[in-house]
């Protein structure tokens, strides 16, 4: 279930928001420039054309943000990779364009960090969320990924980060499985 926590980026430890409400995550997301939506589930079996479902939601998102890239990208426990592609998120990082994302299943975990406030937001599935171009930010799939996401960009070449060299991705709470 999603959930969003927020901190003093000097305080990983005590919350200053906790809520897994959508209309108050979207709200304190939205007051820092991050757009959070939730969207309802659509059946998908395992011959499922991912983006023909979303379809709809993937035109309007792509007539707002002029995307010209769109993917889908698909982790699961077993991936052989699952640990190189882990650590390529796990360091504060920008990029040039905003980072949407749209989880179909799973779960992954967005700590973004805005002036001096951090906001853990884990996003499960239903959940969007468009990370501003420039904003720091972190994204952490957990030791055994499971998730597919709907990927959309501006730049055909996907996803190109500009690593700060900040060490405060080590200072917070890395993702749990939900059933931990």
């Amino acid at each position: 279930m999603s959930r969003l926590q927020v901190f003093a980026d000097a305080d990983a430890t005590t919350p200053l928001l906790d809520t897994r409400d959508g209309t108050a995550i979207a709200a304190a997301l939205g007051a820092v420039g991050v757009q959070f939506e939730r969207w309802p589930l659509k059946p998908l079996d395992a011959d499922s054309d991912i983006l023909a479902v979303y379809a709809d939601e993937v035109a309007r998102l792509t007539a707002q943000g002029g995307y010209r890239a769109i993917d889908v990208a698909r982790i699961a426990p077993d991936h052989p990779e699952r640990a190189a592609l882990r650590g390529k998120f796990l360091s504060e990082h920008t990029h040039g364009e905003d980072e949407v994302r749209f989880f179909v299943e799973g779960e992954g975990l967005f700590t973004l960090h805005h002036e001096t406030r951090v906001f853990t937001m884990l996003c499960s599935a239903g959940d969007l969320i468009s990370v501003p171009a420039g904003m720091r930010h972190w994204f952490d799939m957990g030791a055994s990924p499971r998730f597919t996401a709907i990927r959309l960009f501006v730049n055909p070449d996907g996803w190109i980060a500009q690593f700060t060299g900040s060490d405060i991705a080590e200072r917070f709470a890395r993702l749990e499985p939900a059933s931990a």
